[in-house]
């Protein structure tokens, strides 16, 4: 039974440096206990030798007090000031929304509303989806009130609200913003109330919900709004509903002049968790849980696509009620890295009573600019953040349908059903239907763990497993690593080894890779679908990547048009295929086909005959089919497979040793393939639905060898790594080791 959860502050760490652990335990144990242990593999495959972890000494290896620590999802804007926001007696407040969720329950757009205390005031949606004002006194009193006609989901419209305390009064208003097949009407209403803001202090206003409560000093957050908010503005005075109703269209009243408390332009630092100020009193505010910055406002003309060529048309934040940054879990122990620990991949394990064992994952790497051998494994911590929490078999039955088979619930996903709390995946949708485009490894991450289901990590430990079994040293670093030191942490090295799907890349991992292989390193890639979706690393919030799903690929949600800019980096969202850096050209082959239901096995090219290969196929029997074993689909061609494609910028003189064949109608040509729809998608009928063996010298003495399929390292263990798929590997990996410089050919 899954009870025990926890993430670490880092995933990458090195000798001297200190790793914070955060447990949670919501069993019936009051202590676990932790241990490390370095995973050798990651899945207890019957066929295998299991799931192998090797006990390492550490000082934490004990037993420690459990305790439950939640998790307090959905994004809003915090802005603390100590006499502001009480010293406002009348008010006008106003801005832009475009809610995606509406009927289902009250939502704050704004305000200093204490739900616990019942003070304050909340400028709302209610449950029925129409604006809303709510006030309370904090001795008993509360009044509320409401406009008539609902909101529209993703219809942009202006909205008002004054008071006047004096009078006890409030104005409401809105102005749908209408399209010409639109009959929306603006509204417009004055309320007598009874309730007051009483004399508690009030030094919080939030955007996008209201304080619920505080534990330890720190505000929780509720009433969580779904959707966007552009251009809020609140002023120290109140107006008549008539003039309420004249702000959307013009400067507004003359009164308005000189009574600004604060203007947010949530145009200006997109890519920080900053909303600014622009009112000249200062007050600025914070983003918890990252709401979606970038996003394009009302008045977007369609004219530019990039937020950063018209920041004026881009003044909007979409907010959500499941949003989650950083689960802020307290540290339950540490762990100061000592020298000499080997560089691996390891865990803190975690077992308490009647509760299965838990893993919190990291990687040890050596000390910066040292190597302890000419090989390196590139553990896909992007990829692996981008999988994190995936629910999509809860809730898609094109799911069931990709997999050819039914879905198989583990604890793993009924725990993550339960506790939607602890966040989703880069494959998930909000739960206003909106696509989650960031994703954050502060938070337990249940699929990076031995055993997960799905590929990525678990299909990753039948790599390192095999380096283990064949006594191959290798150190490991992670794809932040490199993201954040570029080419320096390769510098070291001959050769890179990658896992079995290296999806999500960023530019600087790019073009790392590429600097290392023009000084002549080498590069292996055993995977499929990789370097396929431009990934940004947050530049200042650790932990997290974005990825905009624009203009095509294989795909669970699309972002909005005219969203596809990354609002970290201001980079071009989507496929790298689509920024004319196709994968074909840094590995010589591109992801071309999917399909999960059974793999299939290879044949061998004419270019099996060419004596630059000659090292590749040594001791291999050429006699037989090549790879049709395997631990997933019974093959080594399966999942998702990469094809070589001049076309696309494979190089001219690489060398396709093998070509799979074979494949069902359940393995099916990627939809970036093909122009037009047509019938011929399924690999029975299409001769492009195929994994090619690849091998090419590079300039300076380098090379590439690529596999272009998932399932290539699941053929690995079959026989106790003895076949022809672990020799082929370690053939390659012996002369890459070799610092003998490739030269390129002559002719093609």
């Amino acid at each position: 039974m899954r009870t025990l959860a926890g993430y670490a502050n880092v995933l990458s760490a090195k000798p001297g440096d200190t790793i914070e652990f955060k447990i949670s335990s919501i069993g019936e144990a009051d202590r676990f206990s932790a241990r490390l242990v370095r995973l050798i593999t990651t899945e207890d495959h019957p066929s295998t030798a299991g799931l192998i972890e090797r006990p390492v000494d550490a000082p934490f290896n004990k037993e420690w007090p459990a305790r439950r620590q939640p998790i307090y999802t959905g994004s809003y804007g915090l802005v603390t000031h100590d006499t502001a926001f009480s010293e406002l007696a009348d008010f006008t407040f106003h801005a832009w929304l475009w809610p995606t969720l509406l009927g289902s329950k009250a939502q704050t757009v704004a305000g200093t509303w204490d739900e616990e205390r019942r003070h304050g005031f909340a400028i709302q949606i209610d449950e029925a989806g129409r604006l809303a004002f709510l006030i309370g006194d904090g001795k008993g009193a509360v009044s509320a009130v409401n406009l008539e006609k609902p909101l529209r989901e993703r219809r942009w419209v202006f909205i008002a609200v004054s008071y006047n305390a004096k009078e006890q009064t409030v104005a409401l208003h809105q102005s749908p913003l209408c399209d010409i097949g639109d009959l929306d009407r603006p509204e417009s209403r004055s309320f007598n109330i009874s309730a007051g803001r009483g004399d508690i202090p009030q030094t919080s206003f939030l955007i996008g919900g209201h304080r619920t409560s505080s534990q330890n000093g720190v505000l929780i957050a509720g009433g969580h709004y779904n959707g966007k908010i552009e251009s809020p503005k609140l002023y120290a005075c109140s107006l008549s509903v008539e003039e309420t109703s004249s702000l959307r269209d013009g400067p507004g009243s003359s009164r308005l002049a000189g009574q600004a408390v604060a203007d947010w332009d949530f145009s200006i630092d997109q890519g920080s968790d900053v909303i600014r100020d622009v009112s000249g009193k200062g007050l600025d505010g914070r983003l918890i849980n990252m709401p979606t910055r970038a996003m394009k406002g009302y008045n977007w003309t369609g004219k530019v696509h990039d937020w950063r060529s018209a920041p004026s048309e881009y003044g909007a934040i979409h907010f959500h009620d499941d949003d989650l940054y950083d689960a802020g879990w307290a540290t339950d122990f540490t762990f100061t890295v000592p020298d000499g620990l080997e560089s691996g991949v390891y865990a803190a394990r975690l077992d308490a009573r009647n509760a299965s064992p838990a893993y919190v994952i990291f990687f040890i790497r050596p000390p910066k600019g040292q190597a302890t051998t000419k090989v390196v494994y590139l553990a896909s911590t992007a990829t692996y953040t981008a999988y994190a929490n995936q629910r999509l078999i809860a809730r898609d039955p094109l799911d069931v349908m990709s997999m050819g088979a039914l879905p198989i619930f583990g604890e793993d996903d009924l725990f993550l059903d339960e506790n939607p709390e602890y966040g989703k995946s880069l494959y998930d949708l909000h739960t206003d239907g909106s696509g989650v485009c960031y994703s954050s490894r502060l938070r337990p991450v249940l699929n990076m763990s031995p055993n997960a289901k799905y590929w990525s990590f678990g299909g990753d430990g039948y790599l390192t497993g095999w380096l283990d079994a064949l006594g191959i040293n290798a150190d490991v670093i992670t794809d932040e690593d490199l993201h954040s030191e570029g080419g320096s942490i390769l510098a070291p090295y001959h050769v890179v080894l990658t896992g079995c799907h290296p999806e999500y890349v960023s530019l600087a991992m790019w073009d790392a890779l590429k600097t290392h292989l023009a000084r002549g390193g080498r590069l292996m890639y055993l995977g499929g679908n990789g370097f396929y979706w431009r990934t940004a690393f947050h530049p200042t919030l650790p932990g997290l990547i974005e990825v905009r799903r624009a203009e095509d690929g294989s795909r669970t949600w699309s972002a909005e048009p005219g969203e596809y800019f990354m609002s970290t980096t201001g980079e071009f969202g989507g496929l790298w295929r689509r920024q004319d850096r196709t994968p074909n050209r840094l590995l010589g082959v591109g992801f071309c086909a999917q399909g999960f239901q059974s793999g299939s096995y290879y044949q061998w090219a004419p270019g099996s005959n060419d004596p630059r290969v000659d090292f590749i196929l040594k001791d291999i029997n050429r006699d037989r089919v090549f790879g049709d074993y395997g631990l997933a689909g019974n093959g080594a061609a399966g999942q998702e497979l990469d094809r070589y494609e001049p076309e696309l910028g494979s190089p001219q003189h690489a060398v396709v040793i093998a070509s799979s064949t074979n494949h069902t109608d359940y393995m099916v040509v990627a939809k970036e393939e093909f122009g037009a729809m047509h019938w011929m998608i399924g690999g029975s009928e299409n001769k492009n639905v195929r994994s090619d063996i690849v091998f090419f010298e590079t300039t300076g003495g380098g090379a590439v060898f690529s596999i272009g399929s998932i399932s290539w390292c699941m053929s690995l263990p079959v026989n106790d790594y003895d076949n022809d798929v672990s020799l082929m590997t370690r053939n390659v990996l012996e002369r890459f080791r070799d610092p003998t410089p490739f030269s390129l050919p002559k002719t093609p």
